[in-house]
């Protein structure tokens, strides 16, 4: 199964409806996927004793859906010149070193500014590497994602072929990274 992981809890983001298009470009190559969306991480797992002991839900809904997975690819918004502050939260409550050591991972920038999210990418992806991950060379930054958006979709537009070969390139990486 592989995991496409929404780096943002905020309520409306565009990164969301981004998530939800690679997923079924991942399902349409014939592969088992889902969305990992930080805006279902409920209140008690930012708690103190959260630290100490995980609630069970984060267990069923997040840890062990990370330790199963084929290869995440995390679409980050960029806030404030970096990656959001509850996907580093994320990353701190999963468990270490064992949820992401030598986890296929690709990255997709999302930002309505110019440089689509290129600083946030950048820095996830020092902390990936530190966590020992298999980090997929190409990368995808959208920037101006308003025009990309329609309603509730996105609409990738001239970048839908960048899309679809990070996505297979991402696939083959990823399976011959789990060998």
């Amino acid at each position: 199964m592989y995991h496409v992981l929404c780096a943002t809890n905020r309520p409306g983001a565009h990164s969301r409806k981004v998530a939800h298009y690679l997923d079924e470009l991942v399902r349409g190559q014939g592969k088992a996927s889902e969305v990992l969306d930080l805006a279902n991480l409920r209140p008690d797992i930012f708690s103190q004793d959260a630290y100490g002991k995980k609630p069970q839900w984060f267990e069923d809904e997040f840890q062990r859906p990370i330790l199963e997975s084929s290869g995440i690819i995390v679409v980050s918004p960029e806030y404030n010149g970096s990656f959001p502050g509850v996907m580093k939260y994320f990353i701190d409550m999963l468990r270490f070193p064992e949820s992401l050591v030598k986890l296929p991972v690709a990255f997709v920038g999302v930002a309505a500014g110019q440089f689509g999210a290129l600083r946030a990418v950048e820095q996830l992806q020092l902390v990936f590497h530190y966590r020992q991950t298999h980090v997929f060379g190409e990368r995808i930054f959208v920037s101006k994602i308003g025009d990309y958006i329609n309603g509730e979709s996105f609409e990738p537009k001239e970048l839908e072929a960048r899309f679809n070969n990070l996505v297979s390139g991402f696939l083959t990486f990823a399976a011959a990274a789990k060998q």
